[in-house]
């Protein structure tokens, strides 16, 4: 399969190494397997033993090697390793796409605080960490490209997943922010704001029994994960992947104020 994506993965700069975090399933397995089926090389990583069989099934499929890290980056040591292999490759480094999260569900003061704080490690300092720790060698070749999932709970309060929607919309504006001191350098950051997607995030958060996981339709993570990597490909600032309902959504919401949205917005995560 080819096409624009293709042509500019090859074009458009020196990097041929990516980095992809939360990569064993979901949106970051699917973006992972678009940068190995344009013939790059991708460090996959996650905390799931699953990752090694993720790059290894990509590896055998796609145009570029995939090779597993197995790390917590919601630990600094984790980070501190995920970095120190991607430094030990031969290859220049050209893309980051910063995609593992995780949510807490519940009222907040029912959630243990070591869940919420988890997701803070792992959302928004993990995220800063490691964009700290690679943008340095994206900079030196005068070109890269950084993803940063974030998710249209950026836009709202988030009842019973208020960690996780504050978490979204740090990282949202973070990347917004971080492209704009990088602007001219040949480096730009992209924020992907995801609707629902059909992946094992709700289970993994225990959410199942919410509206939002049982009625709410879901994009398909193969289909977030290749608009979000042509629009990182391009440069663009932000998007809503998947499908048009969800952008419409988007642009209704937040037309509304913020005690409303949080209001009808508990009425889908109780």
């Amino acid at each position: 399969m080819s096409g624009p994506a293709d042509d500019r993965a090859r074009s458009a700069g020196p990097g041929r190494l990516a980095v992809v975090t939360g990569a064993s399933t979901g949106i970051g397995l699917e973006l992972a397997r678009c940068l190995s089926r344009d013939g790059w090389t991708v460090v996959a990583a996650a905390d799931e033993e699953r990752i090694h069989d993720t790059a290894r099934e990509l590896s055998a499929e796609g145009r570029g090697h995939v090779q597993a890290v197995q790390t917590d980056l919601a630990t600094r040591e984790g980070v501190d390793a995920l970095a120190r292999e991607v430094a030990g490759r031969s290859e220049t480094l050209g893309a980051v796409v910063l995609n593992a999260g995780a949510a807490a569900h519940g009222r907040s003061d029912e959630v243990p605080l070591g869940d919420d704080l988890r997701v803070v490690d792992l959302n928004v300092r993990g995220v800063v960490h490691l964009l700290k720790l690679l943008l340095p060698d994206l900079l030196a070749h005068g070109w890269g490209r950084v993803l940063v999932t974030s998710s249209v709970a950026s836009a709202a309060p988030g009842p019973h997943q208020a960690t996780y929607d504050a978490s979204k919309a740090f990282v949202h504006t973070y990347a917004l922010a971080v492209r704009e001191e990088l602007r001219g350098t040949g480096v730009t950051v992209t924020s992907a704001r995801p609707g629902p997607v059909d992946t094992p995030f709700f289970a993994r958060a225990g959410m199942l029994r919410t509206r939002l996981a049982s009625s709410t339709p879901k994009d398909s993570p193969e289909t977030v994960a290749r608009d979000a990597y042509e629009a990182m490909l391009d440069g663009r600032a932000t998007l809503v992947p998947g499908s048009s309902l969800v952008r419409v959504q988007d642009t209704a919401t937040r037309l509304l104020p913020d005690p409303l949205r949080a209001r009808l917005l508990a009425r889908f995560t109780r």
